[in-house]
């Protein structure tokens, strides 16, 4: 298989595959030990808290047909004030069920998401994802993801509101983020990349397309910084995570590629992060403790989850 030089050039240089031994599914989540920990709860110093998940709806849902059978989650009754008792005035249950694809709103991936040459995530082969799911480097191998989180908000650090339609991340844009946040990277970090694009989600002009495409986003170039600095795990605020339409014409989510297989990084989507930018731009304070901790899944290949950062 051909790959394009640029990305294979940043591929030998990320690759994690045995960094963490021959067994490891879970890649730099390794990265988030006690002292990284630690340095989480260390960020809380006001008591304030920001949900930065999407509501699980179906009305209103993002999904819009764009990618093959992901739908938005759709909720029905199985009981509806159903007697538990001889007497139906005394007790009574209601309860529901919910269909939904475990990336339709704010998620993490997991690293047998994605593939290239038939390998995921340290070696291990495509065909370990099946009809039943990843035997490899499914979501439920990702127990717990708490630690230091790190907002980058990039829009901000250019001077704007939102970037522009299909920007492309540069790292010197996640420097200047850093820098504007006053932050200095640590191991075990978790970086939230903002760019603004949830303003095509905010009514009454909300625009499913505009949100989908063209979409601000990382870039393989990105990829080093991240993994210069040992980050454990990286969100952004957009459907694509990287830039899209994509960096290169002949390679297709090559960020996904770099972070998902090359490098063991987890990586979210459809993060809410606007509220949280707000408030962080007005103390000055870019870092809190972040509990992003995805639903146990078995073999899923990513969970919806609603992540709370706490200042």
């Amino acid at each position: 298989m051909a790959v394009p030089a640029p990305f294979a050039e940043v591929a030998d240089r990320v690759r994690n595959w045995g960094r963490w031994g021959p067994e490891d599914q879970i890649g730099t989540l390794n990265l988030i030990d006690q002292a990284a920990r630690q340095r989480g709860a260390a960020s809380v110093r006001q008591g304030k808290a920001f949900a930065l998940g999407l509501p699980l709806s179906e009305a209103e849902g993002i999904q819009a047909g764009f990618i093959k059978g992901r739908v938005n989650p759709a909720r029905s009754m199985i009981q509806v004030n159903e007697p538990l008792s001889a007497d139906p005035d005394w007790v009574c249950s209601s309860e529901d069920v919910v269909t939904l694809a475990l990336q339709c709103a704010t998620h993490w991936d997991a690293l047998a998401h994605c593939s290239y040459g038939g390998k995921i995530y340290n070696g291990y082969p495509a065909s370990s994802v099946s009809a039943g799911g990843a035997d490899r480097c499914g979501i439920h191998q990702l127990t717990t993801v708490i630690g230091r989180g790190v907002l980058l908000d990039v829009a901000r650090a250019r001077g704007l509101a939102a970037l522009e339609p299909g920007y492309a991340i540069t790292p010197d844009d996640l420097t200047a983020a850093a820098t504007l946040g006053g932050v200095e990277m640590a191991a075990g970090d978790i970086v939230l990349v903002r760019t603004g694009q949830m303003v095509h989600l905010r009514p009454p002009d909300r625009d499913l397309i505009a949100y989908t495409w063209p979409s601000p986003g990382l870039t393989i170039e990105t990829a080093e910084w991240f993994w210069s600095r040992d980050v454990a795990a990286v969100a952004t605020d957009t459907l694509v995570f990287e830039v899209f339409p994509c960096q290169y014409d002949d390679i297709y989510l090559p960020v996904h590629l770099l972070h998902l297989v090359e490098m063991g990084m987890t990586q979210g989507q459809n993060w809410v992060l606007d509220d949280l930018a707000a408030d962080c731009a007005v103390d000055g304070q870019y870092t809190f403790l972040l509990d992003a901790t995805p639903l146990p899944f078995t073999n899923g290949l990513g969970s919806p989850l609603n992540p709370v950062a706490l200042k």
